[in-house]
């Protein structure tokens, strides 16, 4: 029988976002796949953990992920661990979770902390629908097409940032989705610095343009306005009831059916058929 894979959730920043369930997993697993074996035994160290760490990361997850699979085969249980935040999620764990379903491993989450989510939780901004960009491409053509892709999404948007890149890419957001696009930029998110500024993307790049940008970003920007489709005309809405009409409905009752999809008049509709 196979064993489980643990996606184990740690803290963006502040340890005490460690559950007692996260510890009590760590604990249980038989060993670790770390993001950063130096880092995450920072983690285990400080909770009094000692279990094997194996390096899984971007860089070898195709051999590393084979390795874990084949433990986990074996019947013997690992939990993944990232640096900082939710496993998977813009994470090369993803792999290793497809890779577990394709061999029918089970595959467990423990959640916790996601930097994402809490930065939408902070920003003020509409929270029922989003969509999650992570980080944008160094390259800037790429970068650029990816954000004009974008400028039309009506969801909440939500990339992260590097503070070197930071000048850049809210002067490429400025571009793309206008400077008055309301925006909040979260840093250091649960850390001692933290902070959140909410502004529109050009006050955001003007003011970085004079402040150098310090830690870990994560911005998140509005969506663009819900298009409004087009009034319809009473010439248009004339149309629409004859049609209904030549289909055997009366013609009242076609000018009624096209006045409450249109907003148009029922009786300047009836009148205008009736003349036709």
């Amino acid at each position: 029988m196979s064993g489980t894979l643990y996606l184990v959730a740690t803290p963006i920043g502040n340890l005490g976002d460690f559950s007692p369930r996260a510890a009590e997993t760590l604990e249980a697993v038989d060993f670790i796949a770390a993001e950063d074996t130096r880092v995450s035994l920072k983690l285990l160290n400080h909770f009094g953990i000692k279990k094997p760490l194996v390096s899984y990361h971007e860089h070898n997850h195709v051999t590393a992920g084979q390795a874990v699979l084949s433990r986990l085969l074996a019947g013997e249980s690992c939990a993944l661990v990232t640096d900082a935040g939710t496993p998977a999620i813009s994470d090369p764990g993803e792999d290793l979770v497809r890779l577990c379903a394709e061999n029918g491993v089970e595959v467990i989450a423990v959640p916790g902390c996601c930097a994402a989510v809490t930065a939408l939780a902070v920003s003020g901004l509409p929270t029922g629908r989003f969509t999650f960009e992570g980080f944008l491409s160094v390259a800037k053509k790429s970068r650029r097409e990816r954000l004009e892709a974008l400028k039309n999404e009506e969801r909440t948007m939500i990339f992260h940032e590097a503070p070197h890149k930071l000048r850049a890419t809210l002067d490429d957001l400025c571009a793309a989705f206008g400077p008055d696009r309301r925006a909040a930029l979260c840093r250091e998110l649960t850390k001692l610095h933290e902070e959140t500024r909410r502004c529109t993307l050009g006050e955001a790049a003007a003011y970085y343009r004079e402040n150098t940008p310090k830690g870990e970003y994560v911005l998140v920007v509005a969506g663009a306005s819900p298009r409004q489709e087009a009034a319809a005309t009473l010439e248009d809405g004339v149309a629409q009831v004859l049609a209904l009409r030549e289909q055997g409905m009366r013609l009242k009752d076609a000018a009624k059916e096209v006045a409450e999809h249109t907003g148009l008049s029922k009786n300047e509709l009836y009148a205008a058929a009736l003349e036709r």
